[in-house]
């Protein structure tokens, strides 16, 4: 599934999915190179414009913004509907931190008999079930028999325009 390349600059994660879940090279490590952009002190209204303060904060790091532990997270594409209901949509990016310990509630990516999912962990009692954000698809009831593999929580998801 994974398999870690290097470069000049620094160490990669390839992560081969299945068809549903595209590949994506993303980085292991933080490289050498940090990309940062002025962040506005003040919101902007998504109505009628005002005017912008003069004054910016710190300059905004995705790095810092997307991805708490660099050696435990990467980064999938979103395929599919189940989760349109919690903001997740088709060609998203989510991010993952193998890190984290899901709680009920949590978005995770699970393995459950050999094929990846998305979706939100629910625990009540000695019951687990992973539950679809979309009336259209149905929960996965998380059995005994089942090969149930959480991979990681998804903290964060990046949606181009």
């Amino acid at each position: 599934m994974f398999s870690r390349l290097a470069n000049k600059e620094c160490s990669l994660y390839v992560l081969f999915m299945s068809a549903v879940l595209q590949p994506l090279i993303i980085p292991l490590a933080p490289c050498p190179v940090r990309i940062s952009v002025p962040l506005a002190t003040s919101s902007v209204a998504a109505g009628f414009p005002s005017p912008a303060d003069d004054y910016l904060e710190r300059p905004l790091d995705f790095n810092e913004l997307l991805v708490q532990n660099p050696a435990a997270t990467f980064a999938v594409r979103i395929a599919g509907e189940s989760m349109t209901g919690a903001g997740l949509f088709p060609n998203d990016i989510a991010i993952v931190d193998r890190s984290q310990i899901p709680k009920n509630g949590s978005i995770v990516m699970a393995l459950v008999d050999g094929e990846f999912t998305i979706k939100r962990y629910r625990v009540k009692g000695k019951a687990i079930w992973l539950q679809a954000e979309n009336s259209k698809y149905e929960d996965i009831l998380v059995t005994e028999g089942s090969g149930f593999e959480i991979w990681g929580v998804i903290g964060h998801a990046v949606r181009v325009l």
